[in-house]
């Protein structure tokens, strides 16, 4: 392993999760059959004014799975590879999960653990980049139950603290580094030398982009702002370590997938389909897609790359593979475990040395105001503007 991906070994956990008593992981949730497809997507899309006809076109996405979403499942798999990370390590914290917009819901998770007598919690969200979806939107979810709990007549709310963007950990690099790798090997060996990398990320528009990260860190000329600019930065963290395994100086680009709303809405472009038409009209022998943008293999990876841009390769008779994503590896596993006690150190005002690969280093602990800015005057928790203390 190179001296960039040395992580700092952290230190023994026990009795340094202070002053945290419980872990939240945190994920948008999905189907977990046929039934339950059209109210799932109504609880994503509330608000929205969306036709009920229309969501169920949209979810031939689903019903082409059973109508069950991964997600949950690899939510699963990542909370029993927490708890025994942390079991292993001494790391005397309890792990609940709440979903945005399927069960287990958030408001209902924080009723049970402020039930259990929770009084400051620890919040892993399943988006590991800047972005009012991936970040701020959370954070309003959180607003959100802690409202409702308040509303109940809770005495005690739980205080929460959104851990920082885990972008650059190795424990989340080091992994996708290990599956371009395995990829690659994949393909046959004529095209590997000459094998073109696709790193994919959900596009958003360019204006929730270009106001991604905190205020500072935002443009105003489409260029993405802190959400491409992470990307960017973690692409050629990779490409650097496949370069130094293999000896090949492997061309890539930063691609989008994903992409929904209103077609006169500028978002993030080029889309991995057209990047794969384009590679092969410039004759390139293979790719390999690489979706850096998510923790685990839900819907999107699972149609958008392994169904519908595989199609496309296959109907371009360019040869593709894509590479893992991170999911419940014992690594990003023990990345959590580094995060939280990083984070009780840096509450309990010690000292602390924060992991990170690339030039961006470590991400800020507290969202600042105007940090990825809302669509409208919504609260939100664990920040510098929350509302609660």
């Amino acid at each position: 392993m190179s001296d960039q991906l040395r992580a700092a070994a952290p230190p023994p956990a026990e009795g340094l999760a202070g002053p945290y008593d419980a872990l939240l992981l945190l994920s948008f949730g999905g189907p977990e059959g046929p039934d339950d497809v059209v109210p799932f997507l109504e609880n994503v899309t509330r608000g929205r004014g969306i036709p009920r006809e229309r969501l169920k076109e949209v979810g031939q996405h689903y019903f082409g799975f059973g109508g069950v979403s991964p997600i949950n499942g690899q939510n699963r798999e990542l909370l029993d590879a927490l708890r025994k990370d942390f079991a292993e390590h001494g790391l005397d914290l309890p792990v609940y999960w709440g979903n945005r917009n399927w069960a287990p819901y958030l408001t209902d998770v924080m009723r049970e653990m402020a039930a259990d007598g929770r009084r400051r919690i620890a919040v892993l969200a399943t988006s590991a980049y800047a972005s009012y979806s991936g970040c701020r939107q959370y954070r309003e979810n959180l607003a959100d139950a802690l409202a409702a709990l308040a509303d109940e007549g809770v005495a005690e709310l739980p205080g929460v603290d959104k851990l920082r963007h885990y972008f650059n950990h190795p424990g989340f690099v080091q992994p996708m580094i290990d599956g371009v790798l395995a990829a690659l090997g994949s393909l046959p060996q004529e095209v590997r030398a000459g094998a073109h990398l696709a790193f994919t990320t959900h596009s958003i528009p360019t204006a929730a982009a270009d106001a991604s990260g905190p205020v500072e860190e935002h443009t105003a000329d489409g260029d993405g702002g802190a959400y491409v600019r992470q990307h960017l930065d973690v692409a050629q963290v990779i490409a650097d370590a496949v370069r130094a395994e293999t000896g090949a100086e492997l061309p890539w680009e930063l691609v989008y997938q994903s992409r929904s709303g209103a077609p006169h809405i500028p978002w993030l472009e080029p889309d991995i389909c057209d990047h794969l038409e384009a590679l092969h009209g410039a004759g390139a022998p293979a790719v390999v897609m690489v979706p850096i943008g998510f923790v685990s293999d839900h819907m999107e990876v699972l149609y958008d790359l392994d169904t519908e841009a595989t199609a496309k390769a296959a109907e371009l008779g360019l040869p593709v593979a894509r590479s893992a994503t991170v999911g419940a590896d014992p690594r990003f596993a023990a990345a959590v475990r580094d995060l939280v006690l990083e984070r009780a150190a840096a509450e309990r005002g010690e000292p602390v040395e924060r992991c990170a690969l690339g030039l961006l280093g470590p991400s800020h602990d507290l969202c600042a105001v105007g940090c990825c800015p809302a669509r409208g005057p919504r609260p939100a928790a664990a920040g510098a503007d929350s509302p609660y203390a």
